[in-house]
């Protein structure tokens, strides 16, 4: 079943980004607390949405987080799935494509016109499973980031 994250599924969605951050042999960077994902979730200025996939005892055994995004070209929103995870005993059964399937009927139903993610080069089973669907990689931009002392540089170096 997938249906909308409430903040009795804090706890486990913030074991499954642990989890996913292990898998992406990034666990270090996983530095986020279940009362900030409670106050972006759920606070009163919300900054993401979440979707869990249960089993059929309502255990949380996969999530998506989300945010909107806005296109200039397009005029319109569209949804950015900053992540995506299925426990890995519960992969196979149609919880990931469920998942995706319900952010298309958001995208759908509100009229946006792009729904989008990013995955690492290496993630070969996620690759297939997004080719398999009919989405298809963006090869000609490449995302860059600020973070930590450089984002601190950034915001510090004078304009003039």
């Amino acid at each position: 079943m997938i249906r909308p994250a409430t903040p009795a599924d804090i706890p486990a969605i913030h074991t499954l980004i642990r989890e996913l951050a292990d898998y992406e042999k990034a666990l270090k960077e996983a530095k986020a607390t279940q009362e900030q994902l409670q106050e972006a979730l759920f606070g009163p200025h919300p900054a993401a949405y979440a979707h869990v996939a249960t089993d059929s005892t309502d255990t949380v055994i996969g999530y998506a987080i989300w945010f909107l995004t806005f296109s200039t070209w397009r005029g319109v929103h569209g949804i950015y799935l900053e992540d995506l995870y299925v426990r890995p005993a519960a992969r196979g059964a149609g919880h990931g494509k469920a998942l995706l399937t319900e952010l298309a009927r958001i995208c759908d139903d509100r009229g946006y016109q792009r729904l989008e993610w990013s995955v690492l080069n290496w993630n070969t089973p996620a690759i297939t499973f997004y080719e398999s669907l009919d989405a298809h990689p963006q090869t000609e931009w490449t995302t860059y980031r600020l973070t930590d002392e450089a984002l601190t540089r950034a915001a510090r170096t004078p304009t003039r």
